[in-house]
């Protein structure tokens, strides 16, 4: 790690840093839209949707007129649209479809919003760019007050199986496993679990190869889905017979994560710590390296934006969303400059990827408008509003890591859904615990929180929302259900919201589990 503890120990920033902190958002996202179009103005997309008329507005004086030449030429895609009529082409092998030239990867997202996995196309080009920006963060790092002896430890990067599936015409895979595969030479050294672990395709067999390996290694940071790092860690002190994690490796100090909230992990994740560390956030999606703390025990994310993706905000709105989180017919659609923070904002993407005016269907806020920082705040799909409650995920994990901090406990999974009842609503809450409750005050406790932080919540609570059911199961079952579902390990987590297909599913996987090994 010598080279990258040289740099950080000299607070060195790359010039894409430098080049955002000192430009004004507005003017990083025109020029990154301008470079995408010119890139590619002579694909099948490009051409169908008149990109060479768009690069024209560059030109003029307005310096609007390129954004509405822009929103009035390109439509509004979701996955379904898209893929259907661009993205599948491209993986019948046909090149210059939504981007230039051949794409060889596609990434397979965890479906958390539905059933089927989804195929994101990652060219060559947005490798590179989650490559720039993921040393972007490493070099953040130099901001932590942490002894020089640091430097010399080990990245643990515990994602999904390089080993893809080659389809004919593309490889196939985790996305994490696509960028774990693409690792520069000089990150490779210290990087673990090592190229033959990070293969294997089974994830049991990836979590026992770790295991074995772990004494052997100098762990200073870890970087994973927060669920399947806390499964890892605890099998680690169970295998090793110690009491914390720190007692095999003492350098930890550093848990880089994302994918998913940590606020419902962080009880049950420190109580596997012999000391505190530092946690920072990353927003890497399928589609692209859309943001990264920058900062230590900063709650916001640093917005990229000037590293092949272009943003739009959606006000999430009940004008612009229906109760089912679909997207109306023409929403109000804005660009950075247009934002306000406190607002929440449906994101759409156009990325060095080949896509284009995309709904990647997650809900940010912006905290700090001028230094373009956000906080995810959850998914246009994994809210429940029955009845007006409009229940976020945000509320959801607040309430969750309150209530079992009120109690003492620890929370490893939980999902929700909404149900009739009678003619009116009900919620149904599945939590996933190993410690005692007192299943009553947990359910007073977990309504009042939710009540407190929601005033809609409150409101139906006492009117057409009638009941709140909690029920607990062992946390195995959420581990379980993930693996029956292809799901175990990588980027995959548990979906926080079921729908009512799902829900049958997960029920009927309850009835038949009635015991379950991990």
């Amino acid at each position: 790690m010598a080279i990258l503890g040289t740099l950080l120990k000299r607070g060195i920033r790359l010039r894409e840093s430098l080049e955002q902190d000192y430009t004004a958002p507005f003017d990083l996202q025109k020029a990154e839209l301008r470079k995408l179009l010119i890139a590619a103005k002579d694909t099948y997309f490009g051409r169908y949707y008149y990109f060479k008329t768009i690069l024209n507005g560059f030109k003029d004086q307005d310096q609007n007129l390129f954004y509405n030449y822009y929103k009035s030429n390109v439509p509004i895609h979701d996955y379904n649209s898209i893929n259907d009529e661009w993205w599948s082409k491209s993986r019948e092998g046909i090149k210059g479809v939504s981007w230039p030239g051949k794409v060889k990867y596609y990434a397979l997202s965890s479906g958390t919003s539905g059933a089927p996995s989804k195929y994101i196309p990652v060219t060559k080009e947005a490798l590179k760019s989650m490559q720039r920006t993921g040393v972007r963060q490493l070099l953040a790092l130099s901001k932590l007050e942490i002894d020089s002896k640091y430097y010399e430890t080990d990245i643990l990067m515990v994602g999904g199986s390089t080993d893809l599936k080659f389809n004919g015409t593309y490889f196939e895979g985790d996305l994490s496993g696509i960028t774990t595969g693409q690792i520069p030479i000089w990150l490779q050294g210290f990087a673990k679990p090592g190229k033959k672990i990070a293969k294997a395709a089974s994830w049991e067999a990836k979590l026992e190869e770790i295991v074995q390996r772990a004494n052997d290694w100098n762990v200073g940071v870890i970087v994973g889905v927060p669920a399947w790092i806390q499964l890892l860690m605890e099998r680690i002190i169970e295998h090793y017979h110690v009491k914390t994690i720190h007692d095999i490796w003492p350098n930890l100090k550093i848990f880089v994560h994302g994918g998913v909230s940590f606020k419902p992990y962080k009880r049950g994740f420190e109580r596997l710590l012999g000391e505190p560390i530092h946690y920072m956030e990353t927003y890497l999606a399928s589609e692209g390296f859309i943001a990264f703390q920058d900062k230590p025990n900063h709650p916001s994310m640093k917005l990229v934006l000037n590293n092949g993706i272009f943003y739009e905000f959606i006000p999430f709105t009940n004008q612009s969303f229906d109760r089912n989180g679909q997207l109306v017919a023409h929403p109000e659609v804005l660009h950075i400059e247009d934002v306000k923070e406190g607002q929440e904002y449906a994101l759409l993407l156009s990325t060095n990827a080949g896509a284009w005016r995309y709904l990647i269907g997650d809900v940010i806020e912006f905290t700090n408008k001028k230094e373009s920082e956000i906080i995810i705040k959850g998914r246009t799909k994994h809210f429940l509003s029955l009845c007006g409650e409009h229940l976020s995920l945000d509320n959801m994990n607040e309430a969750l890591e309150l209530t079992a901090s009120q109690l003492d406990m620890t929370v490893k999974e939980f999902t929700v859904c909404g149900e009739p009842l009678g003619s009116l609503f009900a919620h149904r809450w599945y939590i996933g615990t190993d410690d005692p409750v007192n299943k009553g005050r947990f359910r007073k406790l977990l309504d009042e929180n939710l009540k407190q932080l929601n005033d809609d919540y409150r409101v139906e609570r006492s009117a057409a929302l009638k009941e709140l059911f909690v029920d607990f199961l062992p946390s195995s079952i959420f581990y379980s259900w993930m693996r029956s579902q292809g799901k175990a390990g990588g980027q995959h987590k548990f979906p926080r919201v079921l729908n009512e297909e799902r829900q049958k599913s997960w029920n009927q996987f309850i009835v038949n589990k009635t015991s379950v090994t991990i």
